[in-house]
């Protein structure tokens, strides 16, 4: 708004002072005019009257001084002239002065209107006469008789009326120039009001657009240029609106993208800083992305490998891979390609592809082989002892053949029982399970399977006890899944307990109904607990005869119903395995 206020002002001040300066120069070229044609007009006038004087004198100037007093005629004429009359002899001798005292009367011929009387019988000249004190105009006339010049008559007058005039003139033009300028000034500020108003909108709207106001619109009030700067920048700002609504969708998506992406994506410009970094990239190289951006590549990225591929490829500009294996520090491999960007000198795209899931799942399959080539291996091995020592004459024995035979047959069902397990576990882990889900007590779920186990802990010595709470609500679930997971708690808490008692408990906690089976056996040490649900995985010194696939068929069907199951354990101190379930009610 000041800016606008200076400048109306400015503009009006400039238009002020061209009119002035105009009018003045008018004014002062009026005045010299007036003045010009006022001399020439006394000019005239007093020319006109010294030669009417000079005729008069003209015989008494021929015949020199008399008796007479020249100073008398000239008193006289000026008397009737209102002028100053000086009459001069042709040798320069002063006859007659009007105004002056004749013997303090400089020489007359020194006079340049005397002079130019002498060589053109007229002269004029215009001076500033210190006896008078104002400027006075003189006209000297040469007057001749019988052929010869006899003297001079000279005429003066004071240019008061003319100054006077001169000055009525200026200030009747300088009072002109200020109603005019004022007239003037009147006109334009109403003018540039309009004019002011509409760049003011102008102004505020860009201000508003500037500040981030997209919907900032002016309205036009005027219909010249102005009214079409105002329309064309409304068009301007709708454009800009609509393609920073665009641009901000794209980026949108493009951040959801990169959020989202498991890859890490990583941008550097030509100087080497990161200007981009999504959540995957920060998480590879243990950066957050507010310290990442901004700062050298190679502060970011702390791998020398990554580093120098980074470098390679900018300097060459093209594209490269490389597998960067971070080994023991941190458990983490990468797929790192670099690729400068097309357009962009000295932009760099860097693409960080975690293989570690793919390394690990690489090395579950190396350990399932191995797992399972180690668990076939021992009965395919004491099947065929049992074929190579009946074929070597145990069938002539009728006794040790059916001993060898009932080995065989319990060989073969161990077989069944692991290919069964790896089928199953197989099935779950794909997901082409299909769980009969309904909503059931968990009395159903947990007492069948504990009854079939109780004469197994008898045998064993221990005392297997079941404790739910009454006011269990229902849970939905898949009764056979359940069961075979809480008979397969039971059968390993009843398998790892030399003596003493394996508890079962369920009660409500929260949403959640946990199922806890409790025994006090030999323990998990510390190192086996978490991995106890992988498959084939058997803690040092189990004597277990299983394959190690029992915990993990039962986490997958616990995951299935949307449920947890850990376990808690220390060793000598028995084990305590969970199951919660999601209420139903």
């Amino acid at each position: 708004m000041r800016r606008l206020r200076s400048l109306r002002w400015q503009l009006l001040l400039l238009i002020e002072l061209a009119i002035l300066i105009g009018m003045g120069a008018l004014g002062t070229v009026l005045s010299a005019a007036v003045r010009r044609m006022y001399l020439a007009h006394l000019e005239e006038r007093l020319t006109a009257e010294a030669r009417l004087i000079g005729e008069a004198l003209a015989p008494a100037m021929a015949s020199g001084p008399s008796g007479g007093s020249p100073d008398a005629e000239a008193r006289r004429y000026a008397a009737l002239l209102g002028a100053q009359v000086t009459l001069i002899g042709p040798g320069g001798t002063v006859w007659g002065e009007s105004h002056e005292d004749r013997a303090r009367t400089e020489d007359p011929l020194g006079y340049p209107e005397v002079q130019q009387a002498l060589a053109a019988g007229r002269g004029t000249n215009v001076r500033f006469s210190p006896s008078v004190g104002s400027e006075m105009m003189y006209v000297a006339v040469a007057v001749e008789a019988e052929g010869r010049v006899v003297g001079i008559v000279r005429v003066g007058l004071p240019l008061r009326e003319v100054q006077e005039s001169v000055a009525d003139l200026q200030r009747a033009a300088g009072l002109a120039v200020v109603f005019f300028a004022g007239l003037m000034g009147a006109l334009v500020f109403l003018r540039l009001s309009p004019c002011m108003g509409a760049i003011r909108d102008l102004s505020d709207g860009l201000e508003r657009l500037a500040s981030g106001d997209l919907e900032a619109h002016v309205l036009p009030r005027t219909n010249d240029e102005l009214g079409d700067l105002a329309r064309a920048y409304n068009r301007m700002a709708d454009w800009l609106r609509e393609t920073i609504g665009i641009l901000r969708e794209e980026q949108a998506r493009l951040a959801g993208l990169l959020e989202r992406m498991t890859d890490g994506v990583l941008i550097t410009d030509s100087e080497g800083l990161v200007r981009l970094i999504n959540p995957a990239a920060a998480r590879l190289l243990e950066v957050s992305p507010e310290e990442a951006l901004g700062r050298s590549f190679v502060q970011v990225a702390w791998d020398h490998r990554l580093v120098d591929l980074w470098e390679a490829c900018r300097k060459r500009g093209e594209e490269g891979a490389e597998v960067i294996d971070l080994g023991p520090r941190r458990s983490v491999v990468f797929q790192a390609v670099v690729m400068p960007l097309e357009g962009e000198r000295g932009t760099v795209l860097v693409l960080l592809q975690d293989l570690t899931r793919v390394r690990e799942l690489e090395a579950v399959r190396r350990d399932f082989v191995a797992n399972v080539s180690h668990e076939l291996r021992t009965p395919l091995a004491a099947l065929k002892a049992l074929v190579e020592t009946l074929q070597e004459g145990a069938l002539e024995d009728p006794q040790a053949a059916r001993r060898f035979l009932e080995r065989i047959g319990t060989e073969v069902d161990r077989l069944g029982r692991l290919v069964g397990e790896l089928l199953e576990l197989a099935r779950i882990e794909a997901g082409r399970t299909t769980l009969q889900m309904a909503r059931v007590a968990v009395a159903e779920v947990v007492e069948p399977p504990v009854e079939e186990l109780r004469p197994l802990a008898a045998r064993a010595g221990l005392t297997l006890t079941v404790h739910l709470d009454p006011d269990l609500p229902p849970i939905l679930a898949d009764v056979d899944e359940m069961r075979r997971v809480v008979a397969n708690l039971v059968h390993n808490a009843i398998q790892f307990t030399p003596s003493g008692e394996v508890a079962v408990r369920a009660e409500r906690v929260g949403d959640e109904v946990v199922i806890a089976v409790r025994d006090t056996g030999v323990g998990i040490a510390p190192e086996d607990l978490p991995r106890v649900f992988e498959r084939f995985y058997k803690a040092r010194g189990s004597r277990s005869g299983g394959a190690g696939l029992g915990l993990a068929i039962a986490k997958h069907i616990v995951l299935a119903h949307g449920g947890r199951i850990w376990a808690e354990s220390a060793p000598g101190q028995g084990s305590t395995f969970y199951v919660a379930l999601p209420v139903r009610e």
